[in-house]
């Protein structure tokens, strides 16, 4: 029997020593306040990150001002200059001029005082007063018959606008301004022009000088002063001493009081021609 006891002593012994290293070392209570946590990975070191290749920013580029340069304009040539013969024919002389300053072919020079005449009775005819004599609607008109037109009759209220309005039509058709002076007593005919900036390539530029024919050379006026000779460069300081507002009732038409103009148009289908006196200062 003591053999037996101690057989099951000796066996308990061992039961007891195996379920003892089987217990977890630490309690439930440990486990859950000291449960381990992940750690977050470290993160890459500056030197260690690729960057997204980028594509280089488009160049800016600024555009370039050309600063308008001096230019000139001018039709007139020796000999186109025609005086008018009575102290009432400066509008048909005003077209004989015109047509010597168009015509460079050679095909003949209107300087003739009875065609002049004619010339006159024509634009008297086709005025809105012909008791007036022959104003800048005749004289429009006139023109635009005998193959030099068409012409028409503006009104600029600007004295400026109106100067460059004039030399714009001018390198734009190659033919002459009416200028209607004396407040709508006399005409004038702009053969050509100075100005800063090229007309054809500036939308605004300043006219800086003006040609001029005035039919009543050598005797001018005394009240509006003397006549300027023949191809005068006047600037437009001294135009303004005679070129001034048409007086509203010196004739009669629809147009607003303003600095009037006998204007070229230009005509269908045409481009400007430059091949006359036409140069760029330096």
């Amino acid at each position: 029997m003591i053999g037996a006891r101690t057989r099951l002593l000796a066996w308990l012994i061992a039961l007891a020593a195996f379920l003892a290293g089987c217990a977890p070392p630490i309690g439930l209570d440990d486990a859950d306040t000291e449960r381990p946590t992940t750690a977050s990975p470290a993160p890459p070191a500056a030197s260690d990150v690729a960057l997204a290749p980028q594509s280089a920013p488009a160049p800016v580029t600024t555009p370039i001002l050309v600063p308008p340069r001096p230019f000139a304009f001018n039709l007139y040539q020796e000999g186109d200059f025609v005086p008018q013969y009575t102290f009432d024919w400066c509008v048909a002389a005003s077209i004989q001029i015109a047509h010597n300053l168009i015509d460079d072919t050679g095909g003949g020079t209107w300087t003739d005082s009875a065609h002049q005449g004619k010339l006159w009775e024509m634009a008297r005819t086709r005025s809105s007063n012909s008791f007036n004599g022959a104003n800048p609607l005749g004289w429009a008109q006139v023109l635009t018959e005998v193959g030099m037109g068409p012409y028409s009759v503006v009104s600029v209220a600007d004295y400026d606008d109106a100067l460059q309005t004039a030399a714009r039509a001018i390198a734009e058709t190659g033919r002459p301004v009416g200028l209607v002076m004396w407040r709508g007593r006399h005409a004038w005919v702009m053969s050509g022009f100075e100005s800063l900036g090229d007309p054809m390539q500036f939308p605004e530029f300043s006219v800086t000088g003006i040609r001029v024919q005035d039919p009543l050379y050598p005797h001018g006026s005394g009240q509006w002063g003397p006549s300027p000779a023949p191809n005068s460069l006047l600037t437009p300081e001294q135009l303004a001493a005679q070129f001034v507002v048409r007086e509203p009732r010196r004739w009669s038409s629809d147009l607003p009081t303003g600095y009037m103009l006998v204007l070229p148009r230009a005509q269908a289908g045409s481009s400007a021609s430059r091949s006359v006196a036409s140069q760029n200062a330096a």
